[in-house]
């Protein structure tokens, strides 16, 4: 089997491994039920779910303007929503008692259900899901600094790290960089497997606080 772009499909299928694994050993730990590591196990879902889409575009899907291309383009951009609205869920657990986070939550998807729509009626443009996941994403670093000067627990601070270094991963990609023989999209995978492990540990802390 040829893959059309194999350093990007691979790297793709790569991290939707990493996320399917930090996700399952969420969910084997959370016996405390926490809500705040429910949505990182659902955090960690919806980037493996993208990440999987994506290596199956970039390496079976020759013809973006194909149905089967167009309609995994689609969900790879509802994943991406996922991303965000349990980027919201997860700041709010962390920085406002049961009652404030149910406010966030129900705006977060509020926000999820509109972006919903535009993906599946008006644009599919990535420029939508790149409005829609920054301020979601600010809004969970902005948690996890406050989360870190309230408590002072260590734990927090791989996911300020990783947080920070996603947002490299991203400008890698949107600058078009590429190194180490890799295409800027193969290289934002591997920095983003790097972040997201940095996120893990951070989920693992708080899953282990919750006990």
């Amino acid at each position: 089997m040829t893959l059309l772009e194999p350093d990007v499909a691979l790297t793709d299928f790569g991290l939707a491994a990493e996320c399917a694994l930090f996700a399952g050993w969420l969910y084997a730990r959370d016996r405390a039920r926490a809500p705040v590591v429910r949505w990182f196990i659902i955090l960690f879902v919806a980037l493996g779910v993208g990440a999987l889409l994506g290596g199956i575009t970039h390496g079976f899907l020759a013809d973006p303007q194909s149905v089967a291309s167009r309609t995994v383009w689609a969900a790879t951009l509802l994943a991406i929503g996922g991303v965000a609205l349990a980027s919201w869920a997860i700041g709010a657990h962390l920085l406002f008692t049961a009652s404030g986070a149910q406010r966030v939550l129900l705006l977060a998807g509020v926000l999820f259900a509109l972006y919903t729509g535009a993906v599946l009626f008006f644009s599919q443009s990535f420029a939508v899901a790149i409005v829609n996941y920054v301020p979601a994403a600010a809004f969970a670093l902005a948690a996890f600094v406050l989360t870190y000067v309230r408590r002072r627990a260590a734990y927090m601070l791989p996911g300020i790290a990783g947080l920070l270094l996603s947002f490299a991963a991203a400008g890698i990609q949107q600058g078009g960089i590429a190194a180490l023989g890799l295409s800027h999209n193969a290289l934002y995978h591997v920095v983003q497997a790097l972040a997201l492990l940095l996120i893990f540990l951070t989920a693992r802390g708080l899953a282990q606080e919750a006990r």
